[in-house]
């Protein structure tokens, strides 16, 4: 199943609700998801992991490697590495699941929040804000 080539522990599954829980991480956060049958509406959502830097820097070979493609950010920037959002900052990666919901890897990063709507590659964003 495509959560648990993220890692995610199954913790319970109702077949009659046809939902599925799944234990995210050691403070074991918790993802439940509903099966939608045809002539239900889906609405698509999204969902951000919080990782670690070092976990978020590896992340997309990490992807590929369980068959899972990065997408093109929502600001269009190709999935070459992790994208910082100044405002928080944070970093990201993103993908979607095969029900087309977005997911995100995020990590929050040291230093203030420059106050603008700029999305850049991290590695442009050390250059510029890290001294």
């Amino acid at each position: 199943m495509f959560y648990e080539k993220l890692d995610l522990k199954l913790a319970h599954k109702i077949e009659e609700r046809k939902v599925a829980f799944f234990f995210i991480g050691e403070n074991r956060q918790m993802l439940g998801l509903w099966e939608v049958t045809d002539g239900e509406e889906f609405h698509k959502g999204h969902f951000a992991f919080g990782v670690s830097l070092k976990e978020l820097e590896k992340s997309i070979g990490w992807l590929k490697e369980r068959g899972i493609q990065p997408t093109e950010n929502f600001f269009g920037l190709n999935p070459i590495e992790p994208v910082v959002h100044t405002w928080m900052p944070a970093a990201s990666v993103y993908f979607r699941d095969p029900d087309g919901n977005s997911l995100e890897f995020i990590t929050l990063l040291d230093g203030e929040p420059v106050k603008t709507n700029e999305i850049l590659y991290l590695s442009d964003w050390r250059k510029k804000y890290q001294k």
